[in-house]
C-alpha cells in the first residue's frame, strides 16, 4: 500500500509541478508589475486547485488500469484485481485533495502579496 500512496505522490507532484511552471512563465511575464503578477499567479493557483478538485472526483469513476499510478506500479505490487479499483481510486482521490488543500495555500498566499502590493502602492 505504501508503494502505491508513493508512486500516486510522484505522479500528481510532477504532475502539478509542471502547472505551477507554467503559472511561474506568466508571472515572469509580468514581473514588470509585481501586482499583476501575482494576481495572476493566484487566479491561475485557484484554476489549478479546481482541476485538482475535478479530478479527486473523477478518480471514483476512472477505470484505475488507465491511470498513470497503474502503469508505473510494478506487477508484483499491484493490488488483487478484486479491490484494485476501489484502493486506486481512494489512493489517488485522496491524493489529489492533498495537492489541492497545498496549491488553495499558495493560492492564498499570492492573493495576499497582490493585496499588500495594493495597499502599498507598488
Amino acid at each position: 500500500m505504501e508503494d502505491i500512496r508513493r508512486i500516486a505522490f510522484e505522479t500528481v507532484a510532477r504532475a502539478c509541478g509542471f502547472g505551477f511552471l507554467a503559472i511561474f512563465c506568466v508571472m515572469i511575464a509580468l514581473s514588470f508589475l509585481p501586482r499583476s503578477a501575482f494576481q495572476a499567479g493566484g487566479f491561475l493557483a485557484i484554476l489549478m486547485t479546481l482541476v485538482l478538485v475535478f479530478k479527486a472526483h473523477e478518480a471514483r469513476t476512472r477505470d484505475h488500469r488507465r491511470t498513470e499510478l497503474w502503469l508505473y506500479l510494478p506487477g508484483e505490487r499491484r493490488p488483487p484485481a478484486a479491490n484494485a479499483q476501489q484502493t486506486i481510486a481512494i489512493v489517488m482521490r485522496e491524493t489529489y485533495l492533498q495537492f489541492a488543500y497545498w496549491t488553495a495555500i499558495i493560492s492564498i498566499v499570492m492573493w495576499s502579496v497582490a493585496l499588500f502590493f495594493s495597499v502599498t502602492g507598488l
